[in-house]
């Protein structure tokens, strides 16, 4: 039997009664994408920056480009449109956009890094995301404390990342690696409290929502 859902924003009314019994929120039918999105992102990012801390050979960044594409890009970018669905504004764009970075990560190192694209021009591809990142930590102030957390962490690591490119100074590249790291643990965290709290039915840990 196929399920039939309320259109979004539709009125529900009480069988027999002319009185409206509340409002459909759009997407109320979807499961929420959030906690995905979130692991998607981090488990990416903490591939990659463990690569950027040193720890690991540069030539290992090859292991990063199928989760670029699959997991960080893809998934997320299937995270963000499902968010468009639910009526979240801020997921839609948060999601959609890293979901873009990661597959933009992914062509850039798979197809244009054998052509010998320079450091400023990646210094500045890592500055102009660390831009898009800024204005959405501002408006993270008004989600959570979880999420607000990934989202400073994220913005230094972009300027951490696009200065080494700049300046060419691999210590700072090592540092923004590091900082890559606890936002994939910080990410990492806010996808575990949400994933958790709908399946125990109750926040196992603290994500300190704004009000």
């Amino acid at each position: 039997m196929t399920a039939h859902y309320p259109e979004p924003g539709a009125t529900v009314r009480e069988p027999g009664s002319p009185i409206p019994k509340e409002t459909v929120a759009p997407g109320s039918h979807l499961a929420d994408p959030a906690p995905l999105g979130l692991a998607g992102f981090a488990l990416t990012t903490m591939v990659l920056s463990f690569v950027n801390t040193g720890l690991f050979d540069a030539k290992d960044v090859a292991v990063v480009l199928g989760l670029a594409l699959a997991y960080g890009g893809l998934v997320q970018l299937c995270a963000g449109m499902w968010e468009f669905a639910r009526g979240n504004t801020f997921g839609a764009v948060a999601f959609s956009s890293y979901g873009g970075f990661w597959i933009s990560y992914w062509w850039l190192v798979e197809h244009d890094a054998a052509k010998g694209v320079d450091g400023p021009g990646l210094g500045l591809y890592l500055i102009c995301w660390a831009v898009f990142t800024g204005y959405m930590m501002i408006a993270a102030t008004k989600v959570s404390g979880a999420v607000l957390t990934v989202f400073v962490l994220l913005t230094a690591t972009y300027i951490l990342l696009g200065i080494a490119e700049f300046s060419g100074t691999a210590s700072i590249g090592k540092i923004g690696g590091w900082v890559g790291v606890a936002t994939a643990a910080a990410a990492w965290y806010a996808s575990f409290a949400g994933v958790t709290a709908f399946t125990h039915k109750r926040a196992l840990v603290p994500t300190m929502p704004f009000e």
